[in-house]
Formats: C-alpha cells, sequence, structure tokens
C-alpha cells in the first residue's frame, strides 16, 4: 500500500513492507520505485524493514518541489528515515547513489551504510573526448542522453534505456511500457531535465566527509563510463580510508538491480548484516 510523506507543500510516495532494520531504495532519474521490484521480496525475506521511495517528482510523488539536486533528493531521504525511525541503510542508483552519499555525509546518526549502483557521485567532466572516440556504448548513451536534455524526447529516453539495459529483464515490455506511461504525465519529462542539468559536484564534495561504510557496485557494460570499474575506484580513492569496497558485475548496466538482481542481493546482505544491528 502506498504511503505519503509531506515536505513542505510537496509528498513523497513510498512503500513500507517487512520487520527489522531499516533499508531505504531510492532509484534514479526518469525512474520509479519499481525499479527495486526484484530485490524487495529478498531483503524481506532477510528480515529487513524495507521503504522504497519515489524520489521527487517521479512515480507517485509530487511533481512541484524546488529543486532537483542530490542534496535535495538527500533531505528527503534523511526525512523519510527519520519519519520511519532510524538507523537506515540507504540504497541508491544513479542520481540517487549521489544522494545517498550526501545523506550519510550530513546525518551520520541516521545512515549507517550506504549502497551505490552505478552512482553518479563525482562531478563529471563536461565531455569525454576520447571517451566518444574509443566506445561506441559510451557515445551512443551520451547522445541520446544529450537528446533528452536538449529536447525532452520520451523516444530518446526509451533508446538510452535499451542500451543501459543490455540484459532485459522477463517483465521488459510491460515495464517499459509502464515507464512510458509515467513519463508521458504531466511534468515528468521536465523533472528528468532538471535532474540531468544537476552536477554531483555536491555529492564528491562530501565523500570524505563519509563515516559509514559504502559498497559501491558498477555493471561492467555500463554506458555511462568508458571505464565503469575506474569510476568506482575514484569514488573509493576520494572516501575516507578503508570505508569503501568495489564490486563489478560482469556484463550488467546501468541497472544491475534490475538486470542481475540475484547477484546484487548477493552483495548487498552481507554489506547489510555488516553495518545493520538487529535489535
Amino acid at each position: 500500500m502506498t504511503q505519503h510523506l509531506s515536505i513542505g507543500t510537496s509528498t513523497l510516495a513510498y512503500d513500507l513492507v517487512g520487520e527489522g532494520p531499516l533499508v531505504v531504495l531510492a532509484h534514479g532519474m526518469g525512474d520509479t520505485r519499481r525499479s527495486y521490484r526484484f530485490l524487495v521480496p529478498g531483503l524481506v525475506a532477510a528480515g529487513y524493514r524495507v521503504a522504497n521511495v519515489d524520489i521527487r517528482g517521479c512515480g507517485e510523488s509530487s511533481v512541484e518541489w524546488d529543486g532537483y539536486s542530490r542534496t535535495d533528493i538527500a533531505g528527503d531521504l534523511v526525512a523519510l528515515i527519520r519519519h520511519l525511525g532510524g538507523p537506515a541503510v540507504v540504497v541508491g542508483q544513479s542520481i540517487s547513489g549521489g544522494a545517498a552519499t550526501i545523506a550519510a555525509a550530513t546525518a551520520p546518526e541516521l545512515v549507517v551504510g550506504v549502497v551505490e549502483l552505478a552512482p553518479f557521485t563525482r562531478k563529471q567532466p563536461m565531455l569525454d573526448v576520447s571517451g566518444l572516440l574509443r566506445s561506441p556504448s559510451y557515445r551512443k548513451g551520451f547522445t541520446r542522453l544529450a537528446q533528452v536534455l536538449a529536447t525532452g524526447s520520451l523516444p530518446a529516453w526509451t533508446r538510452y534505456l535499451d542500451l543501459a539495459v543490455p540484459t532485459k529483464p522477463a517483465d521488459w515490455d510491460a515495464e517499459l511500457a509502464r515507464t512510458v506511461a509515467t513519463m508521458s504525465e504531466a511534468g515528468r519529462m521536465k523533472v528528468l531535465q532538471k535532474m540531468c542539468q544537476t552536477s554531483p559536484a555536491d555529492a564528491g564534495a562530501q565523500l570524505a566527509n563519509v563515516r559509514c561504510q559504502v559498497l559501491v557496485v558498477e555493471g561492467s557494460a555500463d554506458p555511462d563510463w568508458t571505464d565503469p570499474r575506474a569510476e568506482g575506484e575514484r569514488i573509493l580513492a576520494d572516501l575516507p580510508e578503508g570505508l569503501g569496497e568495489l564490486a563489478v558485475i560482469e556484463g550488467a548496466g546501468h541497472y544491475p538491480h534490475t538486470e542481475t538482481p540475484d547477484e546484487v542481493l548477493t552483495l548487498t546482505l552481507p554489506f547489510l548484516a555488516r553495518t545493520l544491528t538487529r535489535g
């Protein structure tokens, strides 16, 4: 059953299932909490209370917000954890990976661990010219996202998703249709464009301030980077020594929790056992 949390004049939609220590799931831009549909049952079965949230402007959350930066999203996640009763581990994908970093750095009493899936957590070069020349998948992904940013093209977004999810789940056609329907709602594409315009620099600036354990999961076939492993290693290098660990899932793209949920769960459950204390 969908629940709602009021933040100012806007609302966040989320599901809350299971019992035990709290895990908060936050998806990427242009997506909804459905992104974690394969992960939630395994987390609940393992004894966790799972809050799966539609981040601001997405899914069933309201559209009108003052901003869509990672800092803004982090504030929402902290508010949700405080509302539900933390502490929590935050699992964030893409833009929400950076938001999870900020939440951990600014609210260490509430966020005791972070799992970042294909995260945008560091300031990126405006244009990786060498990457465009040597990596066809990076070039295609960059071009399609540039079309989304410039024109708000829904077909360009679906073409990006086709590239970013190289291993399609069994329900891909139905979920893609659901995505198209959601992104066709008034204001949703504008939110995506605004998120595309935000910089991960605010998250990168907080990496040195994180005090909890961080698990970074990259897909080796993620088209958003020419070298996903190297991006993950750079995130770890900016964290305090000893706090970060990196896993790369071979063949996965930008949505490893959708493409390879069993592998993500296998990585996540031991991390949760180390970071969340059972009452």
